[in-house]
């Protein structure tokens, strides 16, 4: 059933056309648009055929003012768009978390902040209504931006524990749990000269994984020195320059714990650029388990990142914070050691 204008083109149906094939009252055809729990379920079916039949669009403008929902959420990262879309773990997030938004029929802003200007441009851009939620992930030192959320009473959620108390519900992986763990897995194939390339120590992330390489050094008595520690971005390019360094410095290293896959996979490199062995000479673990571990030659031991469960957290939180629940919960999840061939 077309409806079409004076002029023969075709126009959007109108709730009073709805309501007229389904029998019922244009605000009980409102009342179904919008999911209000007071239309009977026969009633919600009539309704729902009536739209279908006439091909009726709800204007989102107009629900919005009635609702005072976007059907909006924002994912922020502060970071730049070649790491947001060459990091694998990045990639997966922003998927993972696209694909739970979309099945709520609701849809997804992707905003890469960084530096003053550009966090006040997206603090403006949330706070002015745009959006029902946000993401942030990768935080950088002090950031500004959750408690300027907080403040603002806008649902927020984050990816990865924040620095200090945390103001709004983060979910995030055992960080320094899983980098202990492989380090201890590298001190039980008898390494002793156990170097690592450590994450942006700007960050908790960066911060976590290497106090794990400090906790297990403890733990087994293993002296720590300076020289075995060169600091990285979580790229490719700084995993193979750290790498470099560390054999410059300390050419006996028998064991090195990188704090991302990507970074690890730079680091292969330079060590068979320097003619070392893999894990003959030098066994090397990994951390975040993304795709590219299975891949590397040799195949990379890594600390597994559950992201799976980390977005399905991370999504249900900011959908309960939108229907108008607290924002009270932080949720660290477990992770653990896939051994291959690298170590």
């Amino acid at each position: 059933m077309a409806l079409k204008s004076m002029r023969g083109a075709p126009r959007r149906p109108t709730l009073e056309e709805v309501g007229a094939v389904a029998g019922v009252s244009r605000a009980t055809v409102s009342r179904v648009v919008n999911g209000s729990p007071k239309a009977s379920p026969a009633v919600r079916a009539e309704v729902e055929r009536a739209i279908a039949r006439l091909g009726y669009v709800p204007n989102r403008a107009a629900r919005t003012l009635v609702t005072r929902r976007t059907d909006t959420i924002a994912l922020v990262v502060s970071e730049p768009e070649a790491r947001v879309f060459g990091d694998p773990f990045f990639a997966a997030l922003v998927r993972g978390i696209g694909a739970a938004v979309s099945m709520k029929d609701l849809q997804l802003v992707l905003v890469m902040a960084q530096g003053t200007r550009e966090h006040e441009k997206v603090e403006r851009y949330v706070r002015q209504g745009h959006v029902d939620g946000v993401v942030l992930m990768s935080l950088h030192g002090e950031d500004p931006l959750p408690g300027a959320f907080v403040e603002a009473g806008i649902p927020t959620v984050l990816v990865g524990r924040p620095k200090g108390d945390p103001v709004v519900p983060f979910v995030d992986a055992d960080n320094r749990g899983g980098a202990r763990l492989a380090v201890q897995f590298l001190i039980a194939r008898r390494r002793r000269r156990i170097a690592t390339i450590t994450g942006p120590l700007d960050m908790c992330v960066g911060v976590d994984r290497f106090e794990g390489y400090r906790d297990a050094l403890t733990a087994a008595h293993i002296p720590q020195r300076k020289g075995l520690v060169q600091g990285g971005d979580f790229t490719e390019e700084a995993g193979h320059v750290a790498l470099t360094r560390l054999l410059e410095k300390n050419p006996d290293i028998d064991g090195v714990f990188v704090a991302s896959d990507l970074m690890a996979a730079g680091a292969l490199q330079a060590l068979r650029a320097a003619g070392r062995r893999v894990p003959q000479d030098v066994a090397v673990v990994g951390f975040d388990d993304a795709p590219l571990a299975r891949h590397t030659s040799p195949a990379l031991t890594t600390i597994r990142q559950p992201l799976d469960e980390m977005v399905a957290q991370t999504s249900e939180m900011l959908f309960r914070q939108v229907a108008g629940a607290s924002r009270t919960e932080h949720v660290i999840v477990p992770t653990s050691l896939i051994k291959r061939k690298s170590a």
